[in-house]
């Protein structure tokens, strides 16, 4: 475990606000594994790239039971995902993932991480937030959520060759 910023976001003048908190990149990297094939697997190097580069990165106990990790437009990923929302919105906060381990699902734990999200997003002037969830391997457990959430589909995609296929969705802030 060491301190790094996190919950930070950009507002529409430049400036950067930001909380110091905890994170246990170690329990985040088994939680992330443990849900590889709803989002994807990887590595140390990686876990802690997606998050230095993060507009906003929540957290809860440190990252032990859930947490999410969202870009802005203005990140630099070769993600499909993230690709496919950057060249058709000019300003966006994506969602790369959000992941609550199983003992703590039902608590309101990834509402809870939206919501701050959300709240980042509008108040850096962004409009919307995205993300995606599989249709093939299906994840019908976060497709309810989202939906409950107010997201709506707005495009999809296979990846993978075709083994894997995702509807996008997007939410107005």
């Amino acid at each position: 475990m060491h301190p790094i910023i996190v919950g930070r976001s950009r507002a529409e003048s430049g400036a950067e606000t930001m909380n110091q908190e905890t994170i246990d990149e170690g329990a985040m990297l088994a939680l992330n594994n443990e849900h590889r094939e709803e989002t994807s697997e990887l590595d140390g190097a990686r876990l802690h790239a997606l998050i230095v580069q993060g507009f906003h990165v929540g957290l809860r106990n440190a990252g032990r039971d859930a947490f999410l990790i969202a870009f802005d437009q203005d990140a630099i990923s070769a993600s499909p995902n993230f690709q496919w929302f950057k060249s058709r919105y000019k300003r966006f906060v994506y969602v790369d993932r959000v992941i609550v381990a199983p003992h703590k699902r039902g608590l309101g734990l990834a509402r809870g991480l939206y919501d701050e999200v959300f709240a980042a997003a509008a108040q850096a002037g962004h409009w919307i937030v995205g993300c995606e969830v599989n249709v093939e391997p299906p994840n019908p457990v976060s497709d309810a959520f989202h939906e409950a959430l107010g997201f709506a589909e707005v495009g999809r995609a296979p990846l993978c060759g075709g083994q894997k296929v995702v509807r996008y969705l997007v939410k107005p802030v």
